[in-house]
């Protein structure tokens, strides 16, 4: 086996997020669950931009932002995802590289727009997400490169793309490509949301072994076992993949692995701003320091001192210097 070039190769939504402050009365009025992520065709994007007050455009997607972590921590990233060949896949493509991920998936032409994500962030820091997938559901096998993928120590591979048919089958492709190669795969649930007619697939890519590292919230991971109780549930993914990531939020995380259990607490922040990013940034600090050799409870830490940075601030990408403050 090659040494790896990367560190980490991902694939998952190119969204451009869309983040305005709202209160509790405006979700009310549309109909939006405090705190929840629901998918929108183009019109009600249109709409339900049309209404939202003055708002901030960055680029986004749940594995395009962790890549965005794992590069601000020093790591080697890169990330496969589709846009359109229009303003808003322009400014994804240019912030993606100015981060220094490497990002070369060649712009959709005649298809749906770039995707984006209405994100609107209420007074207590809960952020309710309103998705448009636009072109990033059209990623099909063709767009992939095997010689990328095998480049790197760990394939990434995000719940939120893996439901439409193309991409679902462009990322097995990319699991075969990077497991031929010897290279590992991690994959997160990305959000319950996600779970709902998607069980079956997301088990058999489980069961099969396709999977080396699953990140997952305790709600995910009771949705996917169908089970009850939390234990139960853990023991039953434990069984399934070489590590387990669970993330409680303010409780803080659990990494189950060769025999280890080992939990830490959330890492202590000033005031939380925006949740946006959390559980993506989480990612990128647990991977990167995987990357490094570190042990469980480093690579918890490094997750949550990276989740904690970007819930300060708006917006699901870090500002300061994460080499710094995670210390890798």
């Amino acid at each position: 086996m090659a040494d790896a070039s990367l560190d980490i190769v991902a694939m998952g939504d190119a969204i451009v997020d869309v983040i305005a402050s709202a209160d509790d009365e405006f979700l009310k009025r549309h109909g939006l669950p405090k705190g929840s992520m629901q998918l929108l065709t183009p019109e009600q994007a249109d709409e339900l931009y049309g209404a939202m007050g003055v708002a901030r455009e960055m680029s986004g997607g749940s594995a395009a932002n962790s890549m965005a972590g794992v590069a601000a921590m020093g790591g080697k990233s890169a990330f496969i995802g589709q846009v359109a060949k229009d303003q808003l896949g322009i400014i994804f493509e240019h912030d993606m590289r100015a981060l220094g991920v490497k990002f070369d998936t060649p712009p959709l032409v005649g298809g749906p727009p770039t995707g984006r994500c209405l994100i609107l962030v209420t007074a207590d820091g809960q952020r309710t997400m309103n998705t448009c997938p636009g072109a990033s559901h059209e990623l099909c096998s063709a767009a992939l490169d095997p010689a990328l993928i095998a480049s790197a120590s760990i394939l990434f591979l995000e719940g939120y793309l893996f439901g439409p048919d193309k991409p679902r089958a462009a990322m097995m492709e990319a699991i075969d490509i990077a497991h031929s190669a010897g290279r590992k795969v991690a994959f997160t649930l990305s959000e319950s949301v996600c779970i709902a007619g998607r069980k079956e697939s997301f088990a058999a890519m489980i069961d099969g072994g396709g999977v080396d590292l699953l990140f997952a919230n305790e709600d995910e991971a009771l949705q996917l076992t169908g089970r009850t109780d939390l234990d139960s549930a853990l023991a039953e993914l434990r069984a399934k993949v070489p590590v387990l990531v669970i993330t409680s939020g303010p409780e803080g995380a659990t990494a189950i692995a060769g025999g280890q259990r080992i939990s830490i607490p959330a890492a202590p922040v000033r005031q939380v701003v925006d949740t946006t990013g959390a559980g993506d940034l989480f990612a990128a600090g647990f991977l990167t320091a995987h990357c490094r050799g570190a042990g469980l409870e480093r690579c918890l830490w490094t997750g949550a001192i990276a989740a904690g940075e970007v819930i300060q601030h708006y917006g699901a990408r870090p500002i300061v210097d994460l080499k710094t403050l995670v210390q890798l």
